[in-house]
């Protein structure tokens, strides 16, 4: 089985720390690279067949996305800010472009795309922002590219923070099933970021079947991926986690199933 944890690299001759696609993971739909980037350096790429998000996890960049510039986006010094990212959506058949002026992290999300959108600046007030959970299953979601927001073919786009000594994506949920309305299918990563940054969290993989039960120590910059499966994380006290959840699959729809054994924990 592919390993579900995959880890930063050295940064290559473009900045990039982390590569999935659909070949390299076994799946179909959803791809996302990593970028550090250094004040002055530039990336630009062309889209391909896929759509594209690009989330300036931290820093300042002027973007280019086909014949639309943006000047002086994003900003944030880090993902654990309560500001929005800079984000922009590219359609496929296209290209972007993206020059740091300060220090980078620029996340990169892909999945299959159709040519139903054109480039937009995903604004702040687009960003709608929520609480989910109680107690310590408390976690705070921004929705970048939900799928109540008809702006994309495919990709689905969210960040959340769970405070020091809190779970998230729990109880356990899956959405590995071609079912509506039931349940949809989505494949899933998961970027991981911890402040401070020498933390350590905890991301269980497991199906019904147990054919696939993975334990996962998450380490800052991590990314774990989810073809399929419940996937609860937690961080322990002193910690607080953050992650930049990717998600595509046949139909955009976020539906998803609790694990039956755990739902009773929303009846408290």
């Amino acid at each position: 089985m592919i390993d579900l944890k995959v880890s930063p690299k050295k940064p290559d001759q473009n900045g990039r720390v982390i590569n999935i696609t659909p070949q390299n993971a076994g799946w179909n739909y959803v791809g996302f690279d990593l970028y550090h980037l250094s004040s002055g350096q530039t990336l630009t790429k062309d889209t391909g067949d896929c759509e594209i998000c690009l989330i300036l996890v931290s820093g300042l960049a002027d973007l280019i996305g086909g014949d639309k510039k943006f000047a002086n986006i994003g900003g944030r010094l880090t993902p654990f800010d309560d500001i929005s990212p800079g984000a922009l959506y590219i359609p496929n058949s296209s290209f972007f472009s993206v020059t740091a002026l300060t220090d980078v992290v620029l996340a990169v999300c892909s999945a299959p795309g159709h040519g139903n959108h054109p480039v937009r600046l995903i604004a702040d007030i687009d960003m709608a922002k929520e609480t989910r959970g109680t107690g310590a299953n408390t976690r705070y979601v921004r929705n970048i590219l939900p799928d109540t927001k008809n702006y994309a073919d495919s990709l689905l786009v969210v960040e959340v923070i769970t405070p020091s000594g809190n779970w998230s994506s729990y109880p356990p949920h899956k959405h590995d099933t071609d079912a509506l309305p039931t349940e949809s299918f989505l494949e899933e990563t998961y970027y991981h970021r911890l402040n401070p940054e020498q933390g350590f969290a905890f991301q269980r993989v497991y199906t019904d079947d147990l054919s696939i039960d993975e334990a996962i120590t998450i380490e800052n910059g991590d990314v774990v991926m989810v073809p399929k499966g419940y996937h609860p994380v937690g961080t322990p006290f002193g910690y607080d986690l953050y992650y930049l959840n990717v998600m595509a699959g046949p139909t955009r729809k976020w539906v998803f199933k609790n694990d039956p054994k755990h739902e009773w924990i929303l009846q408290n």
